[in-house]
């Protein structure tokens, strides 16, 4: 965690800016990409019967190594910044991050193997409810 002195706020040193810079990255992939796909999806089901499949397929060559990126660098930050000194209301907050992560990690694999119509509805609202709800406790989390 950054340290505040009597001079103000410090700036992060070069390995935390990297930690976090991959973390953030990841993040706007994953969450960004499934808003983004879920917005895109009604002009691609125009373009024809494989389109939207095409999209789905591509997006989930990036999608999954950035889920990757930010299982890594999700452990790296606790360990870089609280093992040690968190409150037990953080510990419960990151324990509820856990959980929402690996339900969205759950729900994307649902979605991707989904053969009917209501399954790709339910897994992909599942996946991007529980994406967002990670990004709202990592904000939490973040201080």
């Amino acid at each position: 965690m950054r340290e505040v002195t009597a001079s103000g706020p410090q700036l992060a040193s070069a390995i935390d800016a990297l930690r976090l810079t991959l973390h953030v990255l990841a993040a706007t992939i994953w969450v960004g990409g499934q808003l983004t796909v879920a917005g895109l999806l009604p002009t691609v089901r125009g373009l024809g019967g494989g389109a939207a499949k095409a999209i789905a397929s591509a997006f989930g060559r990036i999608q999954w190594p950035a889920y990757v990126v930010l299982l890594i660098t999700g452990v790296w930050n606790v360990f870089a910044d609280h093992v040690g000194h968190a409150s037990s209301t953080w510990i419960a907050v990151l324990v509820a991050k856990i959980a929402v992560v690996l339900v969205a990690g759950l729900a994307a694999y649902l979605h991707q193997r989904a053969k009917k119509r209501v399954g790709l509805a339910v897994g992909g609202a599942v996946t991007a409810l529980a994406s967002v709800a990670a990004l709202v406790l990592g904000v939490v989390l973040a201080g």
